[in-house]
């Protein structure tokens, strides 16, 4: 099984596709230089299977990349940093 996390601007979201299908999205609101991350879907086919760990690490370590910051209002994507504190600096408090 292959996993590639991509950003889909248009749509204000980073997806995952699992062997080529889109399998899940994390949803972010962008606030200038910082985007705030409001939700995470992982089709019902592909749960259960480390595809949102791996969407939301994918999407974390693009972010750093490019030395993003994030406001996390997600309700998956919190507990995820809280349980990998190496992507904590990335978070900031909201305004």
């Amino acid at each position: 099984m292959s996993f590639l996390v991509e950003e889909n601007p248009a749509k204000h979201r980073f997806e995952i596709l699992v062997d080529g299908a889109l399998a899940g999205f994390t949803a972010y609101v962008p606030r200038g230089e910082v985007l705030v991350f409001t939700h995470t879907e992982v089709d019902e086919r592909f749960q259960n299977m480390g595809v949102g760990s791996a969407l939301v690490r994918g999407t974390l370590d693009q972010i750093r990349e490019r030395g993003g910051r994030i406001v996390v209002k997600c309700p998956f994507m919190g507990p995820f940093i809280e349980r990998h504190p190496e992507y904590a600096d990335l978070v900031i408090p909201e305004p």
